[in-house]
């Protein structure tokens, strides 16, 4: 059980059924019984949930979606170093990259229903485009950690390889790993024999939705500067600005 939380027996159904999202109905659809409900429940909890509900009796997801960010790299780099033992590194990483950026994962969580059952606050139920779709790729994360608290790793791994890495053909077939972060890092290895560097510069805004400043160096020098709403998209669109300004 989570720490803190002393649920009986007799409380189980009214935790597989919390603020109208039927949980008992995600265990079904993906046959897992989860052991500890109040994690499962807990993976869907959004941090506005509780501004707005500050005596809900379960904690945010974000610790959650540490672990779970965690687990996903590492069964997908397992995964893509078992199964391609011709590929370089950087392929590969690349290839990880493309599985495991917040586009795909909001769009697999979508697909999977996993937004069914997040817990927002009012004001988020109403956001739409970038906002939401980091929420979403986030949620799949947690569940992940939670999965992995609950059944461990084999049960991640399963659940990954049937979800998630199924996406892979298509990534390599479309060229979507060829990001701008991985073109900037090839073009200055080639072209200056510098590994590019990253580095946060500003944040700004509430916790549930942080905005990062990142700035991409070559040794020293500040080549660009790149926004978003996550490191990782902050740091692709400084990669997209200095290809740009390198003319790259």
């Amino acid at each position: 059980m989570i720490k803190g939380y002393d649920i009986m027996k007799e409380d189980l159904e009214s935790l597989r059924s919390t603020a109208g999202r039927k949980f008992s109905e995600l265990e079904e659809k993906f046959n897992i019984l989860f052991k500890d409900k109040a994690l499962l429940v807990q993976a869907f909890v959004h941090r506005s949930f509780l501004n707005e509900n500050p005596k809900f009796w379960i904690f945010h997801n974000e610790r959650l979606e540490f672990l779970g960010d965690a687990i996903l790299e590492q069964v997908v780099t397992e995964y893509l170093y078992k199964h391609y033992p011709e590929k370089a590194e950087g392929e590969l990483t690349s290839w990880r990259a493309a599985l495991v950026n917040a586009k795909i994962l909001s769009e697999k969580a979508s697909e999977l229903g996993l937004s069914d059952f997040l817990l927002l606050s009012q004001g988020e139920l109403k956001e739409g485009g970038k906002a939401r779709q980091y929420i979403l790729a986030n949620t799949f994360e947690s569940f992940i950690g939670a999965l992995y608290l609950d059944q461990g790793i084999n049960s991640c791994n399963n659940f990954i390889t049937t979800h998630l890495i199924k996406e892979l053909d298509r990534i390599v077939a479309q060229g979507l790993y060829k990001d701008s972060k991985s073109r900037f890092q090839e073009e200055a290895q080639e072209r200056v024999s510098v590994t590019p560097a990253y580095s946060v510069l500003e944040e700004c805004g509430p916790d549930h939705e942080k905005k990062f400043v990142i700035g991409v160096f070559l040794g020293k020098d500040l080549i660009a500067k790149g926004a978003g709403l996550s490191k990782q998209e902050a740091e692709e669109d400084a990669a997209k600005n200095a290809l740009i300004i390198k003319e790259w």
